[in-house]
């Protein structure tokens, strides 16, 4: 292979996002956490899906092919939660993980890892920083 020997243009994406085709006949609501449906189609995460991100917007592909349409998914970030189990500042750190498209919990059980309690906010509301990539790494 040989070095470049003049600019190059290359394309670029903000890193924070994916788009994923979507599994047949279902609809992805905005803030749901996705899963992969183990044929690579994103679906409503269900437990032990590997974790996909959030939903950025909506996707219905519920009279759709799988893939006829993506969905956007936010890969990494910080979100804001009711986490079950959670129950003060002492759970910081604490792994997170997604019973289904809603539901964040601290139990680990057969439920799918999506990140870590970054802050404890009231009750059982918590940030949760979320990836996707460290989540996959480390499931």
């Amino acid at each position: 292979m040989a070095t470049l020997t003049q600019d190059s243009i290359r394309v670029y994406e903000i890193g924070d996002f994916n788009d994923l085709p979507v599994v047949a006949s279902d609809i992805i609501y905005e803030g749901a956490i996705i899963g992969d449906n183990a044929s690579g189609y994103a679906r409503p995460l269900v437990a032990g899906d590997p974790f996909l991100g959030i939903c950025e917007r909506h996707a219905d592909n519920s009279a759709g092919s799988a893939g006829d349409i993506n969905v956007r998914s936010r890969v990494r970030g910080l979100i804001e939660m009711p986490v079950t189990g959670a129950t003060g500042v002492g759970d910081v750190g604490s792994i997170v993980y997604a019973a289904d498209d809603d539901t964040l919990t601290l139990t680990a059980g057969s439920n799918t890892l999506i990140g870590w309690v970054h802050r404890y906010v009231s009750s059982t509301t918590c940030v949760v920083r979320f990836d996707v990539y460290e989540a996959l790494a480390k499931a």
